[in-house]
């Protein structure tokens, strides 16, 4: 008969007492690492875009003819400062710095509206433009064009490829003289702009809200309403805010063609030589252009927060 077991020194072994098994080690990769290609090297498309855009510098130069010996003359300097010396002192008179502050609001006014009907045909332009709303859903699942993406998308290029000189220029012959024809200018080609602009941004939402809103069955404006417009709208105003600051200095500029605003009164005073009222209004244009440019990076300092 066997004796009693010590169960004191026959006690079961722990997990904790077995040496973990470790997976066997992988052998080093020896493989060579690919390197880039050298930019200067004729199998790179850099080298070759380089070459390209350089020779078209050169180009540029040699068909220009530019002279820029002449310009950087003794005479053209002196003959640059006698001109600047002729701006001192601006014109301070009562009745021509009142003139001048109602040709200011003039060109903010123009300015301010032709961006907000220019940002309002620009949103219902972007709709049609958008790949996104551009499609329909067709019963099979599959997106289907509606045949309105690309002609708005030719007008919104259209638009935006004339000059807001050459708009008001083609508008003086309706509208006349004055500052319609420059609101106008400024309204066409800030569409263009701010469609496609506005266009990319509905593009690149995230489309999570909307497709949760589609499953729904909700309608696709109501989706653009609820779901896209909430997530794009602080580009959509930074957006505006910048071409507002553009136009500014293009409505400064309008008034060459007759198209109202401190453009008209530099056109006149400066074409009668009258160096002391063009210096006061050229001062009223720098002190118009830093003036939005501050409101408008304040807006968007408070639109990114």
């Amino acid at each position: 008969m066997d004796g009693p077991v010590n169960v004191e020194n026959s006690s079961p072994e722990r997990p904790s007492d077995r040496s973990p098994s470790r997976p066997p080690e992988r052998p080093f990769n020896l493989s060579p690492l690919r390197l880039p290609p050298p930019i200067f090297s004729l199998r790179s498309r850099a080298c070759w875009f380089a070459l390209a855009l350089a020779a078209l510098v050169l180009a540029s130069f040699w068909t220009l003819n530019l002279q820029w010996g002449q310009f950087l003359s003794l005479d053209a300097a002196r003959s640059m400062g006698r001109f600047v010396a002729e701006f001192y002192p601006p014109d301070t008179s009562p009745a021509f710095l009142k003139k001048l502050a109602l040709a200011t609001i003039e060109t903010l006014a123009m300015s301010a509206l032709g961006t907000a009907m220019a940002a309002v045909a620009g949103l219902l332009l972007c709709l049609p433009a958008s790949r996104l709303l551009g499609s329909s859903a067709a019963p099979g699942g599959q997106a289907e064009r509606t045949g309105f993406r690309m002609p708005t998308r030719w007008l919104l290029n259209a638009l935006r490829s004339i000059p807001e000189l050459v708009w008001a220029a083609l508008l003086l012959i309706s509208a006349g003289l004055g500052p319609m024809a420059g609101t106008l200018a400024l309204a066409l080609h800030t569409t263009g702009v701010l469609g496609r602009l506005f266009a990319e941004s509905v593009e690149n939402a995230p489309p999570g809200p909307a497709l949760a809103l589609r499953t729904q069955g909700v309608g696709r404006f109501r989706v653009f309403l609820y779901a896209t417009l909430p997530q794009v709208l602080p580009q959509l105003l930074s957006y505006t805010l910048y071409r507002w600051e553009n136009n500014i200095r293009a409505a400064a500029v309008l008034g060459v063609v007759g198209a109202g605003g401190l453009g008209q009164l530099l056109s006149f005073h400066m074409g009668l030589f009258q160096m002391g009222k063009t210096a006061g209004v050229l001062a009223a244009m720098l002190f118009l252009v830093v003036l939005v440019d501050g409101l408008s990076h304040l807006s968007r300092r408070r639109l990114t927060r």
